[in-house]
């Protein structure tokens, strides 16, 4: 701990401040407020309640308005400061007409004062509005969505790996005639957009009667250019003598793909399980054209219920928002070390 505090607070210019110093930090601060900055934002603003969300200016923490029982009133009613020339006092508000609310002590409720309201404002304190979190859940149908969108990135990630690897191998240690024609063909794929396919490939989901099934958002997207591009590249610096001496030992190709391929390849394939877990689980525009039925909504489909023509649940939005970031941040704390030495090892820049 003391060196890490060391090593972020140590300066050129020693005991004293050098202008270097100066401009490294406010770069890096600024690098940091960049980035950080609204992600931040979004998860304080997931714990809004409507009216906070909407009130201008707006405020990085969450507040909401202190309330107080008070004696012949059937509901807690919302505390004030007001500033007058009494002085400031703390008062709970009857009902406001027009520009004057009528207030009265709680600890004295008996007589109603009248206060214009530009002499008032909201007592707040920092709180929580947990139920954005918890109704999705609750009420809506939240939980199944979370399900459906696990079950397509657990299962589209492992198939990916396979097949990709499995055509990487062959492309790389393999020598035929076109192979070089093979791989140019499947780098050329990615300047295809999405869009420019979208017809030809629901009419084959349709076909194969894959419509609002997980497997039609599973299947067209496991054979991944980049991915095929991005093993290959690494499994060419696998020195081939390893593959030869295998043989010369009676491994068949498959314990020699399996066994001693891709466990020197887990750095790519570490890369790529990030890269395909980030596309499957943050996938909006497939999901959306081949699933219909609200059971087997993805998470990310779901999220698009809560957008509607004339209102918009922002809180709900914005805290679901903030568990679809959940899973994406954890595989890629848990696998960041291998990014440097996959992506260095594929040669990609």
């Amino acid at each position: 701990m003391t060196r890490a505090l060391g090593f972020l607070t140590r300066r050129r210019g020693g005991a004293g401040w050098h202008w270097t110093d100066v401009v490294t930090f406010l770069w890096l601060g600024a690098g940091v407020a960049i980035m950080f900055g609204p992600a931040l934002w979004l998860v304080l603003s997931s714990f809004k309640s409507p009216a906070q969300l909407a009130e201008f200016p707006p405020t990085l923490l969450p507040y909401e308005a202190r309330t107080a029982v008070v004696e012949g009133y059937d509901r807690p009613l919302p505390l004030f400061v007001v500033t007058d020339e009494a002085g400031s006092r703390t008062l709970a508000e009857v009902r406001r007409v027009g520009t004057v609310a009528q207030m009265v002590d709680p600890e004295n409720p008996g007589e109603i004062e009248r206060v214009n309201i530009a002499n008032r404002a909201p007592d707040r304190q920092v709180g929580f509005s947990w139920g954005n979190y918890l109704d999705p859940f609750l009420r809506f149908d939240f939980l199944n969505y979370t399900l459906n969108s696990v079950f397509v990135t657990v299962v589209a990630t492992l198939i990916t790996l396979l097949t990709n690897s499995m055509a990487a191998f062959a492309l790389s240690k393999y020598e035929f005639r076109g192979r070089n024609l093979v791989v140019v063909l499947i780098i050329a794929t990615l300047m295809i957009p999405l869009s420019v396919i979208l017809v030809p490939l629901y009419s084959i989901i349709s076909a194969a009667g894959l419509v609002n099934s997980l497997w039609g958002v599973i299947l067209p997207t496991v054979a991944t250019p980049t991915g095929v591009f991005l093993l290959r590249q690494y499994m060419l610096t696998i020195p081939d003598e390893l593959l030869e001496a295998a043989r010369m030992d009676h491994a068949s190709e498959w314990q020699i793909y399996w066994r001693i391929v891709l466990p020197l390849t887990a750095p790519a394939l570490a890369v790529l399980a990030i890269f395909s877990v980030v596309w499957r689980w943050n996938d909006f525009l497939w999901p959306l054209i081949v699933l219909s039925r609200q059971e087997v909504y993805t998470l990310q489909v779901g999220l698009n219920a809560y957008a509607g023509e004339l209102n918009v649940q922002w809180h709900y939005l914005l805290a679901m928002t903030v568990i679809t970031m959940i899973p994406v941040v954890l595989v890629f704390v848990f696998l960041q070390r291998f990014i440097a030495s996959g992506i260095a090892g594929t040669g990609l820049k």
